[in-house]
C-alpha cells in the first residue's frame, strides 16, 4: 500500500509546474512566500515555487538539467547581468537595461533552435527567454505619486536596479542626475552633494541597499535638512518597511514610498509572462 501511495505521490509531483528564484544568497527572499501564498489563495494546485541559491551562474545548466519541470525563473543578485550569455532571446526592455530578472523556459526541438540561429545552452532542448520586470514594477508604482513639480530627480546609486530606474525616468521625460561614491561621467559624488542639489531635484530615488535589513541604521549620505514637503522620496528597499532614508524624508513632510509595491508588481508581471499562452518566437 505504501508503495502505491509513494508512486501516486511521485506521479503527482512530476506533473507539477515548477518555478523558482536563482541568486546568492537567498536568505531574505520575498518571492518564495509571495508565490506560495498566491498559489494557495488562487487555488493554483499544479504549481510550486522554490529557491535555488546558486553562487555562480555557471551552475545554471546543471540546475536546469536536474529540474526538467522548471517553466520559469526569477533572477536576483548577483546574476541579473551574467545570465545574459545563456539566453536564446531577450525582450527590448531587458536589452536596453542590460539585465534580466525573469526567465521563461519552454521546450524546443534542437532542429527548431538551429533554424532560429540561436543557441543558449548547447546540448539542451529548451529555450530560455529573458525579460526585465523592474521597469514595469517601478513605473507603475511611481506614476500615481508624481506631480508636475517632480520633473528632476536624483538617482542614488548606479547598480543593476538603477539602470531600470533611469530607463523609466527617461520614458517619463524626467531629467536625472546619478549620485555615487565613485566618480562617473555625468554624475555627482555623494560627498559633493549640496543643499541646492536637493532643492533642485524634488524626486529622490534610493537604488542602493543602504538601510536594508540587517543594516537598518544606515542611509544614503545626503543633505536631509534641504528636503521639503514638495519632495517625493522613493526607496527600492522594502525591508524594513520604513528605512532611515524614508524616515528622514517623512520628518520633513515629504511624500515617501518603499519598494514593496514594486516587488509585488514585478512578481505579478513574472506570472503573466510565465502563464502566457502564446510563446514568443
Amino acid at each position: 500500500m505504501g508503495t502505491v501511495s509513494h508512486l501516486i505521490s511521485h506521479i503527482h509531483k512530476s506533473k507539477m509546474k515548477q518555478y523558482g528564484l536563482i541568486g546568492y544568497p537567498l536568505t531574505h527572499s520575498f518571492s518564495k512566500k509571495y508565490f506560495t501564498d498566491k498559489f494557495e489563495k488562487e487555488h493554483i494546485h499544479d504549481s510550486e515555487y522554490h529557491l535555488f541559491p546558486i553562487e555562480h551562474i555557471a551552475e545554471l545548466p546543471a540546475l536546469l538539467k536536474k529540474h526538467p519541470g522548471l517553466l520559469g525563473l526569477n533572477v536576483t543578485i548577483p546574476h541579473k547581468q551574467h545570465i545574459l550569455k545563456y539566453l536564446d532571446w531577450m525582450e527590448e526592455d531587458a536589452k536596453k537595461i542590460g539585465a534580466v530578472n525573469c526567465i521563461r523556459i519552454h521546450g524546443e526541438s534542437p532542429v527548431g533552435a538551429c533554424f532560429d540561429g540561436e543557441v543558449g545552452i548547447v546540448g539542451h532542448d529548451f529555450r530560455l527567454e529573458g525579460f526585465n520586470t523592474d521597469m514595469y514594477g517601478f513605473e507603475q508604482s511611481l506614476k500615481p505619486l508624481l506631480k508636475d513639480r517632480h520633473d528632476r530627480a536624483l538617482v542614488l546609486g548606479d547598480g543593476g536596479a538603477a539602470q531600470a530606474v533611469k530607463c523609466v525616468l527617461e520614458n517619463l521625460g524626467i531629467a536625472y542626475t546619478v549620485v555615487t561614491r565613485k566618480a562617473m561621467e555625468g554624475g555627482i559624488l555623494f560627498k559633493d552633494l549640496k543643499a541646492r542639489d536637493i532643492k533642485n531635484n524634488l524626486l529622490i530615488i534610493n537604488t542602493t541597499p543602504l538601510g536594508m535589513v540587517p543594516h537598518i541604521d544606515e542611509c544614503p549620505p545626503i543633505p536631509y535638512d534641504a528636503i521639503t514637503d514638495d519632495h517625493l522620496l522613493y526607496d527600492l528597499v522594502y525591508n524594513p518597511e520604513k528605512t532611515v532614508f524614508l524616515q528622514k524624508g517623512e520628518e520633513k513632510g515629504a511624500m515617501i514610498k518603499n519598494g514593496l509595491e514594486m516587488l509585488i508588481l514585478q512578481a505579478e508581471k513574472s506570472w503573466e509572462i510565465w502563464s502566457a499562452k502564446d510563446l514568443l518566437s
